[in-house]
């Protein structure tokens, strides 16, 4: 017999309830904002913003390659003993592709090869009103080359549309805990988040400005309910939403230590990882992980981890708004 989650779909309704009679775009421009920065404002038209437009046309995105290739694969090593995947008659949750929302996105690049890729992120709230969450894994190893990479953020990305923009990541705004680097994906999957700092998008509008913001959580435990995901799988002219909850995972591989946040939604393959996972608060959605984590974010399409957020990632965002040097692997800084 399949074990449904009880109560679910009424805490998923309560809270898109409580988010529409806040306005719906609570986090986006109707919420007080705790940086008090006004709203609307531009710096003038960016060229670098421009020239990144014309060069992700909707056939390069659509072609691009995630950078999770494993996450839903069920193939490789890294399968752990217990099979990283759905338990014996769990329930799991249906994912459904929809527009998407303006605080979600997904960054676009290209590898050394050339080669396209993407993963998915969310726009956080943040002083500069200029931040991006995302996992560590797919922002790894870009700091001081961004520019070069055409590593960019479209938020709400659908359909080969760009509704806000293309918006720079700066060449070094990439912020990755030096422990990741040092320990690796596996061995430190436990620090599989990171931060983008963007640049103003062609018509010079701030990120937040433009689409809102998220606000970031630490610290708050491991289970969480409801919990909504949203993810870019690549090449979908989508994105994938599901609604679940979040429970604490001990990791049964010593390869990929800790304890992870873990999160049972179908469909979440190559390319969602870094996408948020939100709860619903007064003042709009708030962020308590992102696809990463152990094993990356999962091995199958219907179960997906995240790093736990707590004082490491507070003291990521912290370096991200105030602009201390990014971290890198040893020797090789942006």
């Amino acid at each position: 017999m399949v074990r449904r989650i009880p109560g679910l779909r009424h805490l998923a309704a309560c809270a898109v309830a409580v988010l529409l009679s806040g306005g719906p775009a609570a986090a986006a421009s109707a919420s007080p904002d705790p940086t008090g920065a006004a709203k609307g404002t531009t710096a003038g038209p960016n060229p670098v913003a421009a020239r990144l437009d014309a060069y992700w046309t909707a056939a390069r995105m659509t072609a691009a390659r995630p950078a999770d290739a494993a996450k839903g694969s069920e193939t490789g090593p890294a399968l752990s003993p217990a099979v990283d995947g759905p338990r014996p008659g769990e329930y799991i949750p249906p994912s459904r592709s929809f527009d998407g929302i303006p605080q979600a996105g997904t960054f676009f690049w290209t590898d050394a090869q050339g080669t396209g890729r993407t993963c998915s992120g969310s726009v956080v709230r943040s002083p500069g009103r200029d931040l991006v969450l995302s996992a560590g894994h797919c922002l790894k190893g870009y700091s001081g080359t961004a520019p070069q990479r055409r590593l960019a953020f479209v938020p709400q990305y659908h359909d080969g549309v760009k509704p806000y923009g293309v918006f720079p990541v700066g060449a070094n705004g990439v912020y990755v805990p030096q422990q990741y680097y040092d320990l690796g994906e596996h061995a430190g999957a436990a620090y599989d988040f990171g931060f983008a700092v963007t640049e103003p998008n062609q018509d010079g509008t701030s990120l937040q400005d433009a689409v809102g913001g998220v606000r970031l959580l630490t610290g708050t435990g491991y289970h969480h309910a409801p919990v909504r995901m949203i993810g870019y799988p690549a090449g979908a002219e989508k994105p994938l939403e599901c609604w679940s909850r979040t429970t604490r995972w001990a990791s049964d591989d010593p390869a990929d230590p800790g304890t992870f946040p873990r999160i049972a939604c179908d469909g979440f393959v190559g390319g969602t990882s870094g996408g948020p996972m939100l709860v619903p608060r007064l003042d709009g959605w708030a962020v308590i992980g992102v696809i990463g984590g152990y094993h990356t974010g999962g091995n199958t399409a219907q179960v997906s981890y995240s790093a736990y957020f707590g004082s490491a990632t507070r003291a990521l965002y912290d370096a991200a708004t105030t602009g201390a040097p990014p971290a890198g692997a040893r020797g090789v800084r942006g």
